[in-house]
């Protein structure tokens, strides 16, 4: 029984540490999507800037608008298999816990 206890807090803890890294890629994607509906407002000659180091450079509008757009596909992306995963922990925990209740009412 032990083994399955130790088992199913380990995978509780995998399934914690899953659902961390979702609300983190949850708070990057509002943030990209903020930043995406910024780049609507503004006029085409409006000058943007990139941080790099220290230091802000002046990068294309257009250029600036793809990176912002290529990160909202990859952070949905990595949202969904983030998911995938946690539904995959969650099954794997309701099969631990089921082994925990037959073991339990077993003795």
């Amino acid at each position: 029984m032990s083994d399955v206890a130790a088992k199913y807090q380990s995978v509780q803890g995998e399934l914690e540490e899953l659902i961390i890294a979702r609300q983190k890629l949850e708070t990057q994607l509002q943030e990209n999507k903020i930043v995406n509906d910024e780049f609507n407002d503004l006029n085409e000659d409006t000058p943007i800037y990139k941080l790099t180091g220290n230091v802000m450079l002046p990068i294309e509008q257009f250029e600036a608008k793809s990176n912002v757009e290529k990160r909202l596909e990859f952070i949905e992306n990595e949202i969904k298999r983030c998911e995938e995963n946690i539904k995959t922990k969650q099954d794997e925990l309701d099969k631990l816990r089921g082994e925990l209740m037959k073991m339990r009412g077993a003795n």
